[in-house]
């Protein structure tokens, strides 16, 4: 009688891509939260710094975007750190926050306009990553993986 043994998992290129997109969008999501906590704090603190531009059709107090960078800014760092336990319910948190990001940057342009623009092309960046991934092919960032013999 011959025992059958169970080969170790074998490590492809894809699953790495895979790992590594989503460590990206952990990373950038986290990167995206922490700088709208700051831009929420500095436009509810101090709205000196932010320029004001007459007749634009989404004028709001710079006060209010304080608020909607801060809230968004506290989610988005909660959901990253969900995205690096690589849960499901964190990726799809994470489009739906860096979405939010990018029509609250969208809407806040003539207040901060280059820095908008920035944070619009970073939270793509942190959707596409999100979205190219199956789910298959993750490893969990939180444990350590067994390393690959070249």
């Amino acid at each position: 009688m011959t025992a059958t043994h169970p080969r170790p998992a074998q490590h492809t290129a894809k699953q790495e891509w895979a790992t590594g997109l989503t460590a990206f969008a952990a990373v950038m999501l986290f990167l995206v939260g922490v700088l709208d906590l700051c831009r929420g704090i500095t436009a509810i603190a101090e709205d000196d710094i932010f320029v004001t531009t007459r007749n634009y059709v989404f004028a709001f107090d710079l006060t209010s975007w304080g608020w909607i960078h801060l809230a968004l800014g506290v989610v988005a760092v909660i959901v990253s750190i969900g995205l690096l336990q690589t849960a499901t319910w964190a990726r799809v948190a994470g489009v739906v926050i860096a979405g939010l990001v990018i029509i609250a940057n969208f809407l806040s342009l003539p207040y901060y306009p280059v820095w908008s623009v920035v944070m619009i092309a970073i939270s793509g960046f942190i959707i596409w990553a999100l979205c190219t991934v199956e789910r298959d092919n993750l490893y969990d960032l939180s444990e350590e993986r067994p390393q690959r013999h070249v």
